[in-house]
């Protein structure tokens, strides 16, 4: 039975899709079997494994509509070990379109269901918002992953992310629990880094991996390849990064 990682933080540019991309490459490296959900319209997930997402016939958006099954929308092996469920730009008029469906909330958890037991884990990248696509991914999961980027403004809006886990769980999801706190972007040559992750760990008693995912140039150059870091610079530091952290969540 596959677990599900929801990987979710309502601040954007906090590495929610580099995560997502390069944490799936890293298991599927590590011979785990893995499949991505792409919640988010931005659809950057999507690209970012090399796929076209402006021509795709069937993508989350049709399958939240009921009009495919959740079979004929995953593409199998963008990478070695690695499906993917694609989103596009489709996706943002979700919300309008499922108004008055009849338990929207658990809509991508009745389709998972059916396909879980055929992955190691399942990634779902949420959308830089707490939305019904959020809410969706957030049934669906079995935990909370939430990379939080080395910057001074790092604690804001994650009491509230927190706040809607526990909503959730309470809720909707008695199952779901906080995975952990990831931290990206970290430049060890400032002292703001480092003080940013003792902030952190200060504040909160949630689980904090010891992988820290560095501030690094081929990180940012790899999707505009359409590749993971481990296929498309495997000795960088970025590479190495998302490796252990695969080894720190299958350990776990």
């Amino acid at each position: 039975m596959g677990k599900v990682i929801a990987i979710a933080n309502q601040k954007g540019g906090v590495g929610k899709t580099t995560t997502s991309i390069n944490l799936s490459a890293a298991l599927a490296a590590k011979n785990k079997k893995i499949l991505v959900i792409d919640t988010d319209p931005q659809g950057n997930t999507t690209s970012g494994f090399g796929v076209d997402k402006n021509n795709l016939d069937n993508t989350i958006y049709e399958l939240f509509l009921g009009e495919c099954s959740i079979q004929e929308c995953v593409i199998k092996d963008v990478v070695k070990g690695v499906s993917l469920i694609p989103s596009n730009v489709n996706l943002a008029a979700t919300e309008i379109e499922l108004i008055g469906v009849d338990k929207k909330e658990f809509i991508l958890r009745n389709e998972v269901d059916w396909i879980k037991d055929q992955y190691d884990y399942i990634i779902i990248d949420c959308p830089p918002s707490l939305n019904m696509l959020t809410i969706n991914s957030m049934t669906t999961a079995d935990s909370v992953l939430v990379p939080i980027q080395c910057e001074y403004y790092a604690l804001e809006g994650l009491s509230q992310l927190i706040h809607t886990v526990n909503l959730v769980k309470e809720r909707l999801n008695p199952e779901l629990d906080m995975e952990g706190i990831v931290f990206t972007m970290y430049d060890s040559r400032t002292n703001l880094s480092a003080q940013v992750v003792e902030n952190v760990k200060s504040h909160l008693n949630q689980k904090i991996y010891n992988t820290v995912i560095p501030r690094n140039i081929r990180l940012a150059e790899a999707p505009s390849y359409g590749l993971p870091i481990n296929m498309y610079d495997p000795k960088s530091a970025g590479s190495e990064a998302y490796l252990t952290l695969a080894e720190e969540i299958i350990r776990k």
